[in-house]
C-alpha cells in the first residue's frame, strides 16, 4: 500500500462524529491519551492512539460515526462490494489529499468509507496543520 503522510498509516480508522470537534480533541486527548495528528480547519482532526489513529469529524447534521478502511485498489473494491448488495452513496473519486475514496452503505444502514492512497500528499498542502 502506497504511503501518504495525509492519512494515518493503519488499516481501520473509526471517524466518530462529534459536534464541537476542537472540543472532543482537547477532550480526548486530556482524558485518553491521544495524540493530535493533523487539524483539518474546525471540522476534523486526526488523532494517533498507539500505533492506530482514528478521525473526529463533525456530527451537525451527518449521519454518525462510520469506518474508515484503507484499501488497495477502491475501483475493484467497489465494485465486489456492489455485487454483493452494499448501496453505494459515493463512487470513487480522488481528492487532492492523496486518496481515492468512496462510501458505500452495509446491509443495516451503517456507512464504511474505502481509501486508496493515491499519491504522498503532505496535509499542508490542501490546508491540513500538523502540530
Amino acid at each position: 500500500m502506497l504511503t501518504n503522510r495525509s492519512i494515518p498509516s493503519c488499516t481501520v480508522i473509526p471517524e466518530l462524529a462529534y459536534p464541537d470537534v476542537g472540543a472532543a480533541v482537547d477532550w480526548l486527548c486530556g482524558a485518553f491519551g491521544f495524540t493530535l495528528r493533523v487539524r483539518i480547519g474546525n471540522h476534523r482532526a486526526q488523532l494517533n492512539a498507539g500505533d492506530g489513529a482514528l478521525v473526529i469529524r463533525d456530527g451537525a447534521g451527518i449521519g454518525g460515526d462510520r469506518v474508515m478502511i484503507r484499501v488497495d485498489d477502491a475501483n475493484a473494491h467497489c465494485e465486489n462490494a456492489e455485487r454483493a448488495g452494499a448501496r453505494i452513496a459515493a463512487r470513487p473519486a480522488d481528492h487532492p489529499f492523496g486518496e481515492r475514496q468512496y462510501t458505500a452503505v452495509d446491509f443495516a444502514g451503517r456507512e464504511w468509507v474505502f481509501s486508496q492512497s493515491i499519491a504522498d500528499v503532505a496535509p499542508e498542502a490542501w490546508g491540513g496543520t500538523r502540530t
